[in-house]
């Protein structure tokens, strides 16, 4: 089978940092991939080198069934990207951006006004489209630069946290965008840290951690790994939380997790819900919290490796900080 993208064992180093640690993935033609995991990850790393923007350390990939460092030029007159901030230029209108990307990509100036008129159209910007892109609102500002990477009509579509940032209206409205472009055939890999929209979305998924893909599989797949649905429980008394975490953990057969005063665990047996409500009845322990919900990315990346999304975020940024430092020294070293 012929994959639109594939890789095998991507390595990079910046220096002393380890940011990509062996990632293989392949996505089909026509399909969406998704890419979970934290900041500081590696999937903007790993996008990177798929959109021939730097080069692995070690491994191979091909995108449109060429090598994205020997054969760099084929694969980017196939793919289009959306990075996780617009980038847009704020001074100029939004058909003026389309019109200069059209004339970037070789288009004759009618066939680039053209295609702009007919992206703006389709992002529902016909409104906005002669007014400077810096009085856009951030949703409006994400439209534009999708409807930019599209302008080349492109085979494969690198998305990375497209949604970061938007309101909810703005976020079903990109995910309605994307919905469009695999209906095109478009393949689309989508990075992001929502589960939400990775289960919206993607037809497959990767999960990736300090730079190694730890999970695979459809979403429903990935939720099973957890129990598949979450029990939380927050008593009203404080001093009860040692005994509510007891009598939930008895039930379902593990130590639940506590924290910030809510008892937490996954579950498997929705019939374990009612089987606590008797148990904390008999005990005559009042709740203020009982619920039972679909597994969220943090319960998957707990379960996964062992800590939560946000007890990692410190530490990329700090990582990411240090890197930017490094390469900004380096190139002042250059000059």
């Amino acid at each position: 089978m012929t994959f639109a993208i594939q890789a095998e064992g991507l390595e990079k180093r910046f220096g002393e940092t380890q940011a990509l640690a062996g990632v293989s993935l392949t996505a089909q033609a026509g399909t969406v991939l998704g890419v979970l995991g934290p900041n500081g990850a590696g999937k903007t790393t790993m996008t990177r080198i798929l959109a021939t923007l730097i080069e692995p350390t070690g491994g191979t990939a091909h995108v449109g069934g060429y090598d994205v460092v020997r054969e760099a030029h084929k694969v980017r007159q196939l793919i289009g990207l959306t990075g996780q901030y617009a980038g847009v230029d704020e001074m100029l209108t939004g058909t003026e951006n389309l019109i200069l990307i059209g004339r970037l990509l070789g288009l004759p100036r009618r066939a680039a006004r053209a295609r702009a008129a007919e992206l703006l159209d389709r992002f529902q910007l016909s409104d906005a489209a002669e007014r400077a892109a810096k009085t856009y609102s951030g949703g409006m500002r994400r439209r534009l630069d999708l409807a930019a990477s599209l302008v080349g009509r492109p085979q494969i579509l690198f998305l990375d946290e497209p949604t970061t940032g938007l309101d909810p209206r703005s976020r079903n409205g990109l995910w309605d965008i994307v919905r469009g472009l695999t209906d095109d055939g478009v393949t689309v890999l989508l990075t992001t840290q929502y589960l939400e929209e990775a289960d919206q979305l993607a037809d497959d998924i990767i999960v990736i951690d300090r730079g190694q893909v730890i999970a695979h599989g459809t979403s429903d797949v990935l939720k099973a790994q957890v129990g598949g649905q979450v029990l939380e429980v927050r008593p009203i008394d404080q001093p009860d939380l040692d005994a509510v975490a007891k009598i939930v953990g008895d039930l379902a057969g593990a130590v639940p997790e506590v924290r910030d005063g809510l008892i937490s665990t996954p579950i498997t047996d929705p019939q374990l819900m009612p089987a606590v409500v008797r148990r904390l009845d008999e005990a005559g322990i009042t709740v203020g919290e009982l619920s039972l919900r679909k597994s969220s990315l943090d319960e998957v990346f707990f379960a996964l490796t062992g800590h939560h999304t946000d007890d990692i975020d410190a530490e990329a940024d700090e990582l990411a900080q240090s890197t930017r430092q490094k390469a900004t020294d380096k190139e002042g070293a250059s000059a």
